[in-house]
């Protein structure tokens, strides 16, 4: 379980797990992964090629049939990332960990940096791909999609995210082709 009311989706064989930071407040009361009006994930995965159409956040399951899971690594529902201590982040790691080994993915993307830095105990944390794996599973980290972030416009979210769509479909033949056509 990845907070009161929301869910891990989560199954073996997964190419990509995509790992909030913990869940919003109106995620956490629909019970429905990025339900946020202003958060741009499910679009951004569409865009990127993840998904064939864009998913709503009310069909978050349908998003196995595409070999992805969603998770968060802190389950407490907060209005903003930024409200949870460190120490949460550490007390947090050996369950978020547990589950990556027990699942299996090739790839756990941590949206947003704050996430991976809490459990790798890295200052700084670079975009993309990461040295070391977490879980057994290769770390991407890519832009938190929230609305909260205007860092990062909708192309430059997706621009990342493509980048590890690409780097998922390697190697798997015709999925690339079943997916992006």
């Amino acid at each position: 379980m990845a907070g009161a009311g929301l869910e891990d989706v989560l199954s073996e064989g997964l190419s990509v797990v995509f790992c909030g930071i913990n869940p919003g407040l109106l995620a956490a009361a629909q019970g429905h992964h990025f339900a946020g009006r202003g958060n741009r994930f499910w679009r951004t995965l569409h865009l990127a090629g993840f998904t064939p159409h864009e998913v709503s956040p009310e069909n978050d399951r349908s998003i196995l049939q595409y070999r992805c899971g969603l998770t968060a690594v802190v389950e407490r529902p907060t209005a903003r990332a930024d409200q949870l201590s460190a120490d949460e982040f550490t007390a947090a790691a050996a369950g978020f960990e547990g589950r990556i080994i027990r699942y299996a993915p090739r790839f756990v993307a941590f949206l947003g940096k704050s996430a991976y830095a809490g459990l790798s105990g890295q200052k700084t944390v670079p975009w993309g791909l990461q040295a070391k794996t977490f879980g057994g599973a290769t770390v991407w980290v890519l832009p938190n999609p929230s609305g909260r972030n205007r860092a990062f416009n909708l192309r430059q979210l997706v621009a990342a995210y493509r980048q590890l769509f690409l780097a998922s479909m390697a190697g798997v033949p015709g999925d690339l082709e079943r997916l992006s056509g």
